[in-house]
């Protein structure tokens, strides 16, 4: 039997919402800012706090790739499906230290692919929520996604 989610399960409308939340801590974003996103707010508690931010806090990138793994697990798409583009990327809140992050997507739009024929593209909105609910980040992205019987 095939499993995950397919063109024909993501209708405009349907939400998503991920399974599981994972928790940031102040190892992971040092050791994720260290290698991609240098900020001071971001690689020293020491340092974060001569930033406007006050105190260590996520880098947006590092924040981002959280939200790309439970995407990935929330929507689960036979083969991986293909992105084809992000839009209106925005963080709303900085994202601190035992920050617990879970996803809700929103199918905005579904229609068959012009050009894959075994394929159709979507188009969701993602909010990245913490702990209180409130988010903390949001974009809107395309994907390619398989259609039924076309996987496997």
């Amino acid at each position: 039997m095939e499993e995950g989610c397919f063109f024909e399960d993501l209708y405009p409308g349907r939400v998503l919402r991920s399974a599981r939340a994972l928790a940031m801590n102040s190892e992971r974003i040092v050791t994720f800012a260290q290698e991609f996103d240098p900020h001071p707010a971001h690689v020293s508690p020491e340092a974060a706090k001569e930033t406007m931010f006050g105190r260590l806090c996520a880098s947006g990138w590092h924040t981002a790739a959280t939200t790309n793994r439970l995407i990935f697990e929330t929507l689960r798409v036979p083969g991986g499906g293909a992105g084809a583009g992000v839009e209106q990327l925005r963080w709303l809140r900085p994202v601190y230290p035992d920050d617990i992050l879970r996803v809700e997507i929103e199918v905005l739009s579904a229609r068959r692919s012009r050009s894959r024929p075994n394929a159709g593209v979507v188009t969701y909105r993602c909010t990245t929520l913490n702990q209180e609910n409130a988010p903390v980040q949001e974009f809107t992205s395309i994907i390619l996604v398989p259609r039924r019987g076309t996987v496997g």
